[in-house]
């Protein structure tokens, strides 16, 4: 089982362009970054003493950053006594890693990248919006090694518009060439108030659903050969043996921080847009999320006040439920004791027409001592999940 310390979650919200897929809170810099800086650091001094056991920087693009920045994000870290974290993850744009900047981060206390390649095709990337080249995709990627990186993602994206089986299996062997330690695959999502959501709607292409499972299939099919071990729905790491996340079937390299998630870890999250589920003394936790405004996330901090929109306290066996959920994304499924430790329910007693309806329906696999989604289950695990949902 995990430990349960907290983690935490830093959103930058800054890209230098917004990718046509995109529905995440970012924009330009727009002459922001210096006060989102100093804005971010007084929030994290308003959090309640804690020693985070793992910290990822979100985007946006971190690395947009500069050094001098990222020396007071550093400082100010070290001071909090958070520069110690078992997992330290930073994402990156290839086009915005530089030797400087990732030896800084090595010596931050930084010992993961997740670097948003999301394909080595050309003319895909220029379809969405990337202003990175396959180019310097190798480039960073023997920076970060240069650097003392040995824990590197990098992020692909499949089911791309006019993307080609083909196109996928070259990219697929690429990034295995590169020899990475994890890969995070995503299917294409169209968000409304995205561009590409915006040329779906107007015809410029149509979706082939049976295209985009096929090319599922490769995936993980491939990576797996490849010595890769997949332990979430889109998630694949190299299955080497021993784990620091202490969590069962869980690879070494496997994202600490999102394993948390996912198995109903609380976290504390800074700045703007930024969701967080902070532990409260004698419930179950806090669900919080930021305003997703840098610029009055700025304005609201300069007078002291914490930039939280939202706070809410769900009923116990609400929050079981999205526990629940969360966790079946994940090939090992929910182990029935390490269920009820998370939550103080029993899923057997809980949700037991549930799992067996899954079952009977050819998505799940009720065993003694856990219950999980199959193959086919992890490629509908969103609408697996919506059984265990409670109000």
């Amino acid at each position: 089982m995990f430990r349960a310390e907290p983690g935490l979650y830093v959103h930058v919200p800054f890209c230098a362009h917004k990718c046509e897929y995109c529905a995440f809170y970012s924009h330009a810099p727009e002459g922001l970054t210096q006060r989102y800086v100093d804005a971010l650091l007084t929030e994290a001094k308003m959090l309640p003493p804690f020693r985070p056991r793992t910290i990822f920087f979100g985007g946006g693009t971190p690395s947009l950053l500069t050094t001098k920045q990222w020396e007071q994000i550093g400082e100010a870290f070290r001071g909090l006594g958070w520069e110690s974290a078992e997992e330290w993850t930073v994402e990156c744009n290839p086009a915005t890693v530089s030797a400087d900047k990732a030896k800084l981060f090595r010596e931050l206390g930084v010992n993961r990248v997740s670097m948003g390649v999301q394909s080595f095709d050309v003319s895909l990337l220029e379809r969405l919006g990337r202003i990175h080249t396959r180019e310097q995709v190798f480039r960073s990627y023997e920076i970060l090694c240069g650097a003392g990186f040995e824990n590197i993602n990098i992020d692909l994206m499949f089911a791309i518009p006019t993307q080609t089986m083909e196109v996928w299996r070259a990219t697929l062997a690429e990034a295995i060439a590169l020899k990475t330690e994890h890969l995070s695959c995503y299917e294409v999502i169209y968000e409304q108030d995205t561009p590409l959501f915006a040329q779906l709607k107007a015809g410029e292409f149509d979706l082939d659903e049976e295209l985009a499972c096929a090319m599922y299939d490769e995936l993980v099919q491939t990576v797996t050969e490849a010595g890769f071990q997949q332990y979430e729905v889109a998630n694949f790491a190299r299955s080497t043996a021993g784990s620091s996340t202490g969590a069962a079937d869980v690879p070494a390299f496997a994202c600490q921080h999102n394993v948390s998630y996912w198995r109903g870890g609380f976290y504390y999250a800074l700045g703007p847009s930024a969701a967080g589920y902070e532990p409260k003394k004698g419930a179950i936790g806090v669900r919080t999320r930021n305003w997703a405004n840098t610029q009055m996330y700025c304005e609201i901090l300069e007078k002291g006040e914490r930039p939280i929109e939202t706070r809410e306290e769900l009923p116990a066996i609400a929050r079981a439920g999205e526990v629940a959920a969360f966790g079946l994304r994940m090939n090992a499924g929910w182990p029935f004791d390490s269920f009820l430790q998370a939550t103080g329910f029993d899923l057997r007693q809980d949700w037991p027409a549930e799992m067996k309806k899954l079952a009977a329906e050819g998505l799940a696999v009720l065993e003694p001592g856990r219950f999980r989604l199959n193959s086919r289950g992890l490629r509908l695990a969103d609408l697996a999940a919506r059984e265990f949902l409670r109000e």
